[in-house]
């Protein structure tokens, strides 16, 4: 019989030799827990478990070659399934990780602002007249913009606020996951969070110092992976020749997104 890698559970994928090794190698002994996560995660999962299960592993690897956890309750990254495969999708917390990283932000927040707290907001000044009010709000009730902001080390501050109706109008135009006219997928579960990421990439992508790290991460994000399991031989296949072509697919390419310069130039209008 004939088992595709794609096709197989991820509680066996994770065990082949060469993707454990590849994941001992990025999070060395934090590898075991990572991996249990993941199997949660795909577990808990239906529409994970249909796709691609090496898109799913590739997908992963992007977040462990950023040491991000995946749990999807945390919201620092999400696997996402999407025409057939996962994909890795950020975010907001997963910003602000990789931002105190770099040591050079002093303050960095992204709020959300209803219509009580908002008052006016000139964005050639950026000056945002913002008078919050902490309470408890009706579920009914939603913000109608949301607001990013840093303060660097050096004393360089910048501050971005966008409507609700912007960040809908952006999700529909660049963000091919989350469904059009109506949010779909993580957008549909969790609109606030989204917003809050969007406005965080455009204000740290734009004006904020980048590392290595959020620069893989800006790329990567809601980009397809590079695995492609066309090129892989089937468990039968592998039992009789050495498994090299899991560790040349994985190796190097598995926490890259391929990138072209239609797509990087639509990303820089976000």
């Amino acid at each position: 019989m004939v088992n595709n890698l794609a096709k197989l559970p991820i509680q066996t994928l994770v065990k082949e030799p060469k993707i454990v090794e590849k994941f001992e190698s990025v999070l060395g002994n934090k590898s075991a827990q990572f991996v249990t996560s993941l199997i949660n995660v795909v577990n808990s999962n239906q529409s994970l478990k249909n796709v691609d299960q090496m898109s799913v592993v590739a997908s992963a690897m992007v977040a462990a070659s950023l040491d991000l956890p995946i749990n999807q309750d945390l919201g620092y990254m999400w696997l996402v399934p999407y025409g057939g495969k996962a994909q890795p999708q950020m975010g907001y917390k997963g910003y602000i990780q990789l931002a105190q990283r770099t040591g050079q932000y002093k303050h960095l927040n992204a709020v959300a602002v209803y219509d009580d707290e908002f008052k006016s907001y000139n964005p050639l000044t950026e000056q945002l007249n913002y008078e919050p009010h902490f309470k408890d709000r009706d579920s009914s009730e939603k913000p109608v913009g949301y607001v990013g902001y840093f303060e660097l080390t050096s004393g360089f501050e910048k501050t971005v606020y966008w409507t609700r109706k912007q960040i809908d109008d952006h999700r529909q135009n660049f963000s091919k996951m989350s469904g059009k006219s109506k949010p779909s997928g993580v957008w549909a579960t969790n609109f606030d969070a989204m917003a809050l990421k969007t406005v965080l990439r455009n204000l740290i992508s734009k004006w904020g110092p980048m590392s290595v790290e959020m620069q893989k991460a800006y790329e990567s994000d809601e980009q397809a992976t590079t695995i492609s399991t066309n090129d892989i031989k089937d468990i039968e296949a592998q039992e009789q020749e050495p498994a090299t072509d899991v560790s040349q697919l994985i190796n190097g390419n598995a926490t890259e997104a391929n990138v072209n310069d239609s797509t990087t130039n639509s990303k820089d209008s976000e």
